[in-house]
């Protein structure tokens, strides 16, 4: 692979994380399945079984991420954005020109492979400024995944916000946004999303600018949930809800005021100073600094931080030659903590465990996610609208929030971040078996502490696979961990909720079902598999203690000592 060029300076990185959000906007196209779900059924034709099964195929193109971890090491962020935009316009289309009717007696199988490539574009959307990001910002892996998981969720709130307003309600347009609209944003935000010299993790103004980027977003998700209970209360004017929308806009953009900051004060810009180790400080430090100046001198972490950026696209042919040579020592396995390929970590035992309990609880999660509107009909709500929203706010709250909180202790009290999974397991066992009692009042309790959970799980899992098995193959590691949320779906959604919802049902001789034993099995069920994981995260928070107490003993990240990897 050809050696990728640092984009230099201090704003460059700022200016790509803004990027970032509206293409996690983007990423997020998948929430959109209930939107359009209903039109599937009423104009196609289709059963509810064969919804079942698109809703399979919507999360099985979400989640399949292998392809484009591959090609974050291979191509440059454009290219594999380039070919999410490719995707989300085919697959979107097609599906587009059936429910127009445009084209009429499509095969079912068609559109399933259509919706599994249109949701396959979050994949690609997403692990493109997901791993550029970390690598721009790899002191700070926690609050950048979670920013960028946190707008990833609440894109369903932005997505029923622009379906109440300007699409009108239109499944029509709706799908016409998605397959052109969607593709456009990804295209003009393809160019500020590339590797970039990261900023220094010791200047206070970086604190202050996720800060800044971290409470945008909570106003937001605050806002939109707001929007979304006006709308289901009020009927505005196109005028009023046309202002409304454009206040969603502002929020969208205002990350982009840091590098506007950095530009109208660079006086203050100028102080910054590229992290050290990084080519810019290298390049700067030419001739400046002399052996007898040791304060000045960078520390070995930083020099391996900085190794590792000028390394990490070196080709493996130079490092036969040094070896050949005697410049290194001859390569020898990875520990935990140092850069794994994909094969390494593949038969490690912490990769599996960190597998099985992130499959356990986003699975259970995932599960409550798809039901979610026939539970709420279960428990006798009449509109579900508010019942989602608040899953989808908490959910955004749990991955903003798992990045803040887990940064924070991690760096303070060397806590792995896997703690944090075993406490939210632990709380998915209260909120299922809250969910199976159905006492009175206990419904949005139990959907809010799962929301938040689920969050925490989903965005957890990002930094912790990037701590263990580094950043340099960080991308297809990370794509082959998603593959826990299709295959939870297909497991506990569709063969354990679905038959058991059927099966009361048929009991009442309908084919909707009502009361709490609808669900309750699965709920009591889904406890249990929650419970399992928290045994399993116990382990696994004991097993990697060690590696985050090398990690981040001097109270900041700092790479391994360097390998001959």
């Amino acid at each position: 692979m050809a050696k990728l060029k640092l984009k230099a300076g201090s704003r460059p990185p700022w200016v790509g994380l803004a990027a970032a959000v509206w293409v996690e906007i983007a990423a997020g196209n998948a929430y959109n399945f209930p939107l359009y779900s209903s039109a599937l059924k009423s104009v196609l034709g289709f059963s509810q079984q064969q919804i079942t099964i698109l809703g399979v195929a919507n999360d099985m193109g979400e989640s399949f991420g292998l392809l484009p971890g591959l090609a974050c090491n291979k191509f440059p962020p454009w290219f594999v954005l380039l070919v999410g935009v490719l995707a989300c316009f085919l697959g979107y289309g097609v599906i587009w020109l059936a429910v127009s009717q445009t084209i009429t007696g499509l095969p079912f199988w068609v559109l399933w492979i259509a919706l599994v490539v249109a949701a396959n574009s979050n994949a690609w959307f997403g692990t493109a400024v997901l791993v550029t990001n970390m690598r721009n910002f790899p002191l700070s892996r926690g609050t950048v995944s979670g920013i960028l998981k946190g707008y990833a969720g609440i894109s369903a709130a932005v997505y029923t916000v622009l379906y109440s307003t300007l699409l009108e309600q239109s499944t029509s347009k709706l799908l016409l946004f998605l397959a052109l609209g969607l593709p456009v944003i990804c295209l003009a935000m393809m160019c500020f999303i590339r590797p970039c010299t990261p900023p220094s993790g010791e200047d206070s103004s970086v604190h202050v600018h996720f800060v800044f980027t971290q409470a945008s977003s909570v106003l937001l998700a605050i806002y939109l949930l707001t929007l979304t209970v006006i709308y289901d209360m009020l009927s505005l004017s196109y005028a009023v809800s046309y202002v409304l929308l454009a206040i969603v806009l502002i929020f969208l953009l205002s990350p982009l005021g840091i590098p506007v900051k950095m530009t109208l004060f660079r006086a203050n810009a100028e102080t910054l100073t590229p992290l050290a180790g990084s080519r810019e400080h290298l390049a700067g430090g030419e001739g400046g600094s002399t052996p007898a100046d040791p304060l000045l001198s960078p520390s070995s972490s930083a020099l391996n931080l900085g190794s590792f950026f000028e390394s990490e696209y070196a080709s493996d042919v130079e490092t036969l030659l040094a070896v050949g040579e005697g410049a290194v020592k001859k390569k020898r396995r990875p520990r935990r903590g140092e850069d794994f390929k994909f094969h390494e970590a593949f038969i490690k035992a912490d990769f599996w465990l960190l597998w099985v309990v992130y499959f356990l609880g986003v699975g259970s999660g995932v599960t409550v996610l798809n039901n979610l509107a026939q539970i709420g009909v279960a428990f006798g709500l009449e509109n579900t609208t508010i019942l989602l929203s608040l899953f989808s706010f908490c959910n955004f709250a749990g991955r903003l929030g798992s990045g803040a909180l887990s940064e924070h202790f991690v760096r303070t009290r060397t806590i792995p971040r896997t703690f944090w999974m075993t406490c939210t397991l632990i709380v998915m066992v209260l909120a299922f078996v809250l969910f199976a009692l159905a006492l009175t009042g206990t419904l949005y309790v139990s959907t809010a502490l799962l929301g938040i959970c689920y969050g925490f799980q989903y965005s957890l899992v990002v930094p912790t696979v990037s701590e263990l098995f580094g950043l340099r193959h960080f991308g297809v590691i990370y794509s082959f961990m998603l593959i826990g949320n299709p295959v939870g779906a297909l497991l506990f959604s569709v063969l354990l909720a679905g038959n058991v919802y059927d099966a009361e049902a048929s009991k009442q001789g309908s084919s909707t079902c009502l009361g709490p034993e609808c669900f309750r099995l699965t709920f009591l069920v889904l406890a249990g598999i929650c419970g399992l994981g928290s045994i399993l995260s116990i382990f696994l928070t004991i097993r990697t203690r060690p590696v985050y107490q090398m990690l981040y003993s001097s109270g900041s990240f700092r790479l391994p000592q360097a390998s001959d990897h």
